[in-house]
């Protein structure tokens, strides 16, 4: 028998939520709500940060709660102001729109870059900048009370993340909350391509806004296929999972970002069954390819090799851009273990000309493979070969800043400093390094930091040198 989470009843209460009302919020059952305030089980981790924002506290005191129970220990949150209106954490620059939920209204929060760029920026006219972290003020929006009820209700109670509110369109959002409320009658191809609009926004925006921001919204729309697909007409439901499995993957691309390899793998597995129950034999074969690219995160060639040489020879027709991505990891995993360079090159030879005779009406999957990404990674092949002064030369002549987004970029001058520090010029890859760190920062990209950190490793032998100290001093902070 579990200790009972005492601490999780009482913030539930304090916001105002039955267990009912918990449970629909979050797409769980009313008795796992129970087994986790009781200690019988815990909430997955993919839940968790949904959890911890409908009772208004903070994932760490979320994870306290569920590893003390009842203890004196366990950390309390403060009483909100009013306790029957529960609130969503207000955003620190940006608007709080009314909606309600069950005949109880919520703080639905909008940042100012999503007001600014929708439908709602005319009708603002001053959007605060100093929130408190327990306001519940809102701004009224005319257009958004002229929403029936009903339709405010389906929008936040099936999970339509709030900065997805943007590309809603106010003058269809009507049609897409009848779709959610009723997919059996309403959902058409126009609603599954506003998801998949979406989804696509996401994917862009990831490479700056990183992963902890992503992460939620993609989630919030898997929650919400997986909800209305089994209502809704066949000819509807394949299009429906192939977007719930390409929104899987890349929920396990973000949680590979962000070092979270068992979450990594848990969202690759749906994203495999939601591949499976469509037919899409094209996204399987890619989602083995990302397994392939997350055992070269765990630098385990072994699993590389297999993984990739399934994902060439199995029975999907994969577009011929993911074909030389997939040669290339395939160099990579020879390289690691021990292939002559020759071979290698020979590999390398046949992605390139892959690459180089793909056309560009080919399926959106392996879309974003250019001829800058192959360079990356044939860099990153000569230096598991032995050939670091290679690796570096070619880093020089083709890793620009202007041709990827602010993570990547700071990625691959995570995996140049490497090369550097191979090369035996450890104040060049400190230099290189610092910047690398100061991309990762800024776009909360685990596993670049964890690249850096073997950046380090290798400059041990000049770790009294002071830029390899203030780099050291950098990913340790």
């Amino acid at each position: 028998m579990g200790t009972r989470r005492t601490g999780l009843i009482r913030a539930r209460k304090a916001v105002g939520l039955t267990q009912e009302e918990l449970a629909e919020l979050l797409g769980a059952g009313v008795k796992s709500v129970r087994a986790w305030e009781t200690g019988r089980s815990e909430p997955q981790p993919y839940r968790r940060e949904h959890y911890a924002t409908y009772l208004h506290i903070t994932p760490a005191e979320l994870e306290a709660h569920l590893r003390w129970g009842s203890t004196a220990g366990s950390p309390q949150p403060s009483a909100p102001t009013e306790p029957r209106i529960p609130t969503i954490p207000a955003v620190t620059s940006g608007i709080l729109l009314p909606v309600i939920v069950d005949g109880r209204p919520v703080a639905l929060p909008l940042d100012s870059t999503t007001v600014a760029a929708s439908a709602l920026g005319p009708l603002v006219s001053t959007v605060s900048s100093q929130r408190s972290e327990r306001a519940t003020a809102a701004v009224p929006i005319a257009e958004w009370d002229a929403m029936s009820p009903l339709s405010r209700r389906s929008l936040l109670k099936n999970g339509i993340p709030a900065a997805a509110l943007s590309t809603l369109g106010l003058d269809n959002v009507e049609h897409i909350t009848r779709a959610i409320e009723n997919p059996r009658r309403y959902m058409d191809k126009s609603v599954t391509e506003y998801f998949r609009q979406n989804l696509d926004n996401y994917k862009s925006d990831d490479g700056e806004r990183g992963p902890s921001k992503t992460f939620p919204m993609v989630v919030g729309l898997m929650d919400l296929i997986k909800r209305i697909s089994p209502e809704v007409k066949s000819e509807n439901q394949r299009d429906l999972l192939q977007i719930a499995a390409e929104g899987a993957e890349f929920a396990g691309w973000l949680c590979r970002d962000r070092r979270e390899m068992g979450e990594s793998l848990y969202w690759h597995d749906r994203a495999m069954e939601w591949a499976q129950a469509a037919g899409d034999f094209t996204m399987q074969g890619y989602i083995l390819f990302k397994k392939a690219q997350s055992a070269y995160d765990e630098r385990d060639p072994r699993q590389m090799l297999t993984l990739t040489k399934a994902v060439r020879n199995g029975p999907w027709a994969l577009p011929q851009r993911l074909q030389a991505e997939a040669v290339q990891q395939e160099a990579r995993a020879d390289a690691m273990l021990g292939a002559s360079a020759h071979q290698i090159s020979r590999k390398l030879d046949l992605a390139w000309q892959l690459l180089d005779t793909a056309g560009s009406s080919e399926s959106s999957l392996g879309s974003h493979f250019n001829a800058t990404l192959l360079n990356m990674q044939t860099a990153i092949c000569y230096a598991e070969a032995g050939e670091p002064r290679r690796s570096v030369e070619l880093y020089e002549r083709t890793l620009k800043e202007t041709q990827l987004s602010r993570r990547d970029y700071g990625f691959f001058l995570s995996l140049m400093a490497n090369s550097l520090a191979l090369s035996g010029e450890p104040d060049q890859a400190a230099k290189i390094g610092m910047i690398s760190a100061q991309r990762a920062s800024e776009t909360n990209s685990r596993r670049t930091k964890d690249e850096l950190v073997r950046v380090v490793e290798v400059l041990r032998p000049w770790r009294n040198r002071p830029a390899v100290q203030q780099l050291r001093e950098a990913v340790s902070a």
